[in-house]
């Protein structure tokens, strides 16, 4: 009588499933439906395992997602409120969390209002400008309601700085605070097309930047190392200039690089590196320059020594605007660790970004996204999302796969 050798044939599998390799495939799941556009996805940094999600509506979500089946409710809504203007490329455009939320329960939003508004607060007023002003954008502070985390309190609401916009467009509107505990801030070049007033360039004005403030400075909440602090026709809330509509940026939280996609004009796209390292000042280089090729350049209005991006990629195949993401940080997932993911609105390629090993930057593609994808997120553990134009949260899953196709035990 023989006996089935058991130890050999399971040894034998261990052998054959050696021979695979082992190769991952990207995709995305539904988290949950808000309706609107969504514009941020966003954590609390408190522990509370929550995502905050907000629309250009001017409505702003909370989800916890430790539910088994979570459910939104309304965080905020500035969506009634007569001032208030959305439409175009203006809304409810930024959140941010304060470093010490978990004591001081502070947050702060970037949201577009009527010209004639006057925000509250003794930092801001009504804006005036050069230019026939379309509206203007609002950074203010604002403390969830002391016996219910899950809402917010509006007539807490305090302005940190407000400024005019000259079109409905490229108003930017991302706030996201560096490993410095500042809050960093993306304006837009204010809008129409090619930046008639050549915004980018002009560091007189804040649209086309990045700003950086200190929230728990006294109005204006300027840091003393700001790049431009005490120079003369120079903004001191500015910390890089030369950008088109950066949407959007993110700081890695293991390296503190940021990140910045900047949306091109007809025919670029472009990410920007700034490295934890920069003191700031940095020249991105519009409308100079669209990524790394000449737009308009001038030599009478273009700020000197450009910094041109790591990464670009052209309005082939159905291309047309960037969606940046973030650097993953993500459990598990080593083969990851430390790449960039972004999208293109209109094709919905889902991109990698990484440097080989020659040190040269390549773009890897990896999935077909969502169609209108209008902005990522991440979770406190690092796990990625995609936000739609239709209202829908996705999570973003990347599963290992044998070369064959099989699931990877």
């Amino acid at each position: 009588m023989h006996h089935r050798n058991i130890a050999g044939t399971w040894l034998a599998g261990l052998a054959l499933l050696a021979t695979h390799t082992t190769t991952w495939a990207d995709s995305t799941s539904t988290l949950v439906t808000v309706g609107g556009t969504i514009t941020n996805i966003v954590h609390a940094g408190d522990g509370s395992n929550r995502l905050f999600i907000t629309t250009q509506g001017g409505v702003a979500h909370v989800l916890d997602l430790d539910d088994t089946t979570p459910s939104p409710t309304t965080f905020f809504d500035l969506s009634g409120l007569n001032y208030f203007r959305d439409g175009s490329e203006r809304g409810l455009l930024g959140l941010a969390f304060d470093p010490d939320f978990a004591n001081n329960r502070y947050f702060y939003i970037y949201y577009s209002a009527a010209a004639s508004y006057d925000p509250p607060g003794t930092a801001c007023g009504v804006p005036t400008a050069s230019f026939s002003i379309d509206h203007q954008s609002v950074i203010s502070r604002v403390q969830v309601q002391a016996g219910n985390p899950n809402a917010a309190d509006l007539s807490t609401e305090v302005c940190l700085l407000n400024f005019a916009q000259p079109y409905g467009n490229h108003n930017g509107g991302q706030l996201a605070f560096g490993p410095d505990n500042k809050l960093y801030i993306a304006s837009g070049d204010g809008g129409s097309g090619g930046d008639p007033d050549n915004n980018g360039q002009n560091n007189n004005t804040l649209l086309g930047k990045i700003l950086r403030l200190d929230p728990a400075l006294p109005a204006p909440h300027i840091p003393s190392d700001n790049p431009f602090v005490g120079q003369a026709n120079t903004r001191a809330e500015i910390w890089a200039t030369g950008l088109r509509n950066p949407w959007r940026f993110s700081f890695d939280r293991q390296t503190g690089d940021l990140w910045i996609s900047d949306v091109g004009q007809n025919a670029w796209e472009e990410v920007n590196l700034q490295p934890a390292s920069s003191t700031g000042g940095e020249n991105y280089g519009w409308d100079c320059y669209e990524a790394s090729a000449t737009y308009a350049s001038n030599p009478n209005y273009c700020l000197p020594d450009p910094v041109f991006p790591i990464l670009e990629y052209d309005h082939s195949n159905n291309r047309c605007s960037i969606t940046g993401g973030y650097v993953y940080r993500g459990p598990g997932l080593p083969a990851f660790q430390g790449k960039y993911f972004f999208i293109d609105l209109c094709s919905r390629e889902v991109w990698m970004g990484q440097q080989d090993g020659n040190g040269n930057w390549q773009m890897q593609p990896r999935t077909t996204g969502p169609g209108y994808s209008t902005t990522w997120g991440e979770d406190e553990a690092g796990n990625l999302y995609i936000g739609g134009g239709a209202g829908t949260v996705y999570r973003y899953h990347i599963e290992p796969l044998f070369s064959d196709g099989f699931e990877s035990p």
